[in-house]
């Protein structure tokens, strides 16, 4: 049965979660600015790592010995592994591996046993092998923050990778506490955010930041020889707006070829996905965030698909504009009106389309790789 007032109570919850947001960057803002802090640069953080771990000497790229913390979700292992990979030997613990049928525990016990375990198998590995740094990609939903105490305690540099901390930083609370990056992020030794305006939060916790947008393995994002079948995809969950656009673009007369969890075809496996960027001649993307009216971030998306080759067409973000030439690499639409017009600009126009594509694929294949990314920061760190 049809809602009638669904459409309103998502809209009241986009607005509420956006005023939850401009207050939360208004506190950090001002706190930020009472407390007379200030952003630290690369140099700031070599001598932080100086400081705090004197013996710290650069090893050669290929030698490092990283214990890598993380559950491969869906891209993780495609992306973060063979990347890290590229700097030396790579130990990786998933605890999903043992805890995934219990997943709807997790918060009632499965969490402090899993914290329980990781820091006994973290202690045991560290104690039986040189470890020279603990990478790890977690959150307060997944770990306490005496756990990560716990792990600075044995001596190796902890650097935590978080993604999207536009609206997460706190993110909801479970049993009180905030499942974001809040709580915990001050017993890392560094984090990693790719969210740019989540810098001065991360000063006012007491926690050292480095902004590093997202990147793309070109090892698994590349392109391929494929006919252009396909005139616009879109790859991701359907949430928020994403089905009312694409449902009014087919009434313009636009059809949108959908993947995805929530979307009728579903999702693609990898190797599928990563072809469809090729195929399509036009890759429909969504900057927003979700449950958040006119807030966006960073996607993976942003360099996955001109990494695969891929013409990329996505909502205008300013922080895309750090990382792309806009309008000569990617192209940026602020309103429905003006994807409509963009599409039909790029389908009628295929060498100009081509043009744009050719020169986003170069620019992320020679910036944004997730190589290049940890390079900077085991460079910037001192590591290598």
């Amino acid at each position: 049965m049809n809602d009638p007032f669904k459409k309103y109570r998502r809209r009241f919850r986009e607005w509420k979660n956006k005023q939850q947001l401009k207050r939360e960057l208004h506190y950090y803002s001002s706190k930020f600015d009472s407390l007379h802090l200030t952003l630290p640069d690369e140099e700031i953080i070599q001598k932080i790592f100086k400081r705090k771990f004197p013996n710290l000497k650069p090893t050669p790229k290929g030698n490092l010995n990283i214990l890598a913390i993380y559950h491969h979700y869906n891209w993780e292992n495609e992306s973060l592994k063979p990347s890290l990979e590229k700097f030396g030997q790579v130990r990786h613990y998933d605890w999903f591996e043992n805890y995934n049928h219990q997943r709807k525990d997790w918060y009632k016990s499965i969490k402090a046993k899993m914290n329980k375990d990781l820091v006994s198998r973290a202690r045991k590995w560290i104690q039986g092998d040189s470890t020279d740094v603990i990478f790890t990609y977690l959150s307060g939903g997944l770990v306490f923050p005496n756990t990560i105490q716990k792990l600075g305690s044995f001596g190796v540099p902890i650097v935590n990778l978080s993604l999207n901390d536009k609206e997460t930083f706190f993110g909801k609370t479970k049993k009180g506490q905030p499942i974001g990056m809040k709580n915990i992020c001050r017993f890392f030794d560094l984090c990693w955010t790719s969210t740019e305006d989540a810098l001065k939060k991360y000063c006012v916790e007491k926690a050292l930041p480095i902004y590093l947008p997202e990147g793309a393995n070109p090892e698994i994002h590349k392109p391929y020889d494929l006919e252009k079948t396909i005139g616009v995809s879109f790859v991701g969950q359907c949430y928020g707006n994403r089905s009312t656009i694409i449902h009014a673009l087919k009434d313009r007369g636009i059809h949108v070829e959908a993947f995805g969890y929530g979307w009728p075809n579903g999702p693609l496996p990898m190797e599928d996905m990563i072809c469809m960027y090729s195929k399509s001649k036009i890759n429909l993307g969504f900057g927003g965030v979700a449950g958040h009216q006119d807030t966006y971030c960073l996607k993976g998306r942003d360099f996955e698909i001109p990494m695969s080759g891929g013409l990329y067409l996505t909502e205008h973000n300013p922080e895309l504009e750090k990382v792309y030439d806009i309008g000569n690499e990617i192209i940026t639409y602020t309103n429905f009106d003006d994807l409509v017009a963009k599409i039909s600009y790029l389908l009628s126009n295929p060498e100009e389309a081509e043009k744009v594509r050719k020169r986003g694929f170069q620019r992320a294949h020679t910036e944004h790789t997730w190589e290049m990314r940890f390079e900077k920061m085991f460079t910037i760190t001192g590591l290598i």
